[in-house]
């Protein structure tokens, strides 16, 4: 897949996420980590969601799709804003920390796909391989591939994703546009994840 990165530039967005979470706990900000400190590949424009889990449960899920943010330094400031700034679940806590798990989607390129109707968004998308953005105006929304394992019926997560994007399901408008792509995925406990003390 376009974006991997080694098992060992892995381990650094790891750790970067953790020590992200890590300032945040100790009531400091995010975390600003300079990209001349970090190897030529965790310099690279990514799109990557950082996502949360207190026990297996969510707990906040923060990132972007497109490519617009060098994937080092963003992953840290992504971590501490899904443990402490996604409002639709309660910010972390110390007591949490030890059930915690990090999970980091590493996006590929979007790739336009033919949108003049449902239908032909259908066609292009892949179940359980591809992610989905719409956009339509000023209204958009995107599906990880991830949601494929709730929402398996092709119809029914875009249709929840039109929902998503404040869009009336089953209306597609002239000039929606959409695009594709896929993720790369990694997880790992925070108790596993050696201690960065600095960036």
């Amino acid at each position: 897949m376009e974006p991997s990165l080694s098992p060992e530039d892995v381990d650094v967005l790891f750790e970067l996420a953790d020590f992200g979470v890590r300032e945040g706990l100790a009531g400091r900000p995010a975390p600003v980590v300079d990209p001349a400190m970090l190897e030529a590949p965790l310099r690279r424009h990514l799109g990557v969601f950082v996502t949360l889990e207190v026990a297996g449960e969510l707990n906040g899920c923060i990132g972007t799709v497109e490519a617009v943010q060098e994937v080092g330094p963003a992953v840290p400031r992504l971590a501490w804003a899904a443990a402490f700034s996604d409002f639709r679940l309660p910010a972390l806590t110390a007591a949490d920390y030890p059930d915690l798990g990090y999970k980091l989607s590493l996006m590929t390129p979007l790739e336009g796909i033919p949108s003049g109707s449902e239908e032909e968004v259908l066609r292009a998308l892949r179940p359980g391989v591809d992610g989905l953005v719409i956009r339509h105006g000023q209204a958009t929304g995107t599906f990880l591939p991830a949601v494929w394992a709730k929402v398996p019926e092709p119809l029914e997560f875009l249709r929840h994703l039109e929902t998503k994007a404040g869009l009336r399901p089953g209306h597609w408008p002239a000039g929606m546009r959409a695009w594709r792509y896929q993720a790369d995925e990694h997880r790992r406990r925070a108790v596993d994840i050696p201690r960065r003390s600095a960036a």
